[in-house]
């Protein structure tokens, strides 16, 4: 009798324990589940327009920052190709804006703009390499390779909205969006044409010296 009575005190143990495993491993899955869930803003953007519209109000200030940015940089290039890039960009990059009006009108909102944090963070990055650098080639190719960063992040962002404006109909909205698109295209090949012609070389001269 003794003997059954400890056998059957450890198989309930056993089960006991095997059970409060399984709890304790479905509560640790299904809390890793929650953790990994977004939960979305109040404000969040529940349909296509709304998320058109809120990617708007990022390029819209992303390129307002980038405007006060650029005179920056071609005070800071050195060879009179690089300024003239720049200045010719600051030029297209107003007329841009303007562009955006348009667009945001055309959607029937005003123009406003929502804090970009990719441009900031790109712009600041342009600034480190100001303060990191001395004045010259190097400076130059820094320059060229930050200002690069920005025309590629800019072509992504109207290529989405681009898309955007077709699937929502807004076909006006999307010629403006596509000619800003071709002008941040030309912008980078411009800026490639100034790395590999003359400034990377130089600078590459420069640090063998």
């Amino acid at each position: 009798m003794k003997t059954e009575t400890k056998s059957g005190t450890k198989s309930t143990a056993k089960s006991t324990a095997s059970k409060s495993s399984s709890k304790s491993s479905a509560g640790t899955k299904q809390t890793a589940s929650k953790a990994g869930k977004v939960k979305a803003k109040s404000s969040a953007a529940d349909g296509l327009k709304e998320l058109y519209i809120d990617c708007l109000k990022d390029i819209y200030w992303a390129e307002k920052a980038l405007l006060k940015a650029l005179p920056k940089m071609a005070k800071n290039a050195s060879t009179e190709k690089l300024v003239n890039a720049i200045n010719e960009h600051t030029t297209e990059t107003e007329e841009q804006i303007t562009r955006l009006e348009k667009v945001f009108e055309m959607a029937g909102k005003k123009a406003s703009g929502k804090k970009c944090e990719a441009m900031d963070g790109l712009i600041k990055e342009g600034q480190d390499i100001l303060e990191s650098t001395e004045p010259g080639p190097v400076r130059d190719a820094g320059i060229i390779a930050a200002s690069q960063k920005i025309e590629h992040y800019e072509i992504a962002t109207y290529g989405t909205l681009c898309a955007f404006a077709k699937t929502l109909g807004m076909d006006d909205a999307a010629e403006l969006l596509h000619q800003t698109l071709e002008e941040e295209k030309q912008a980078d090949m411009t800026l490639t044409e100034n790395a590999y012609n003359d400034i990377n070389f130089e600078a590459h001269e420069e640090d063998e010296e």
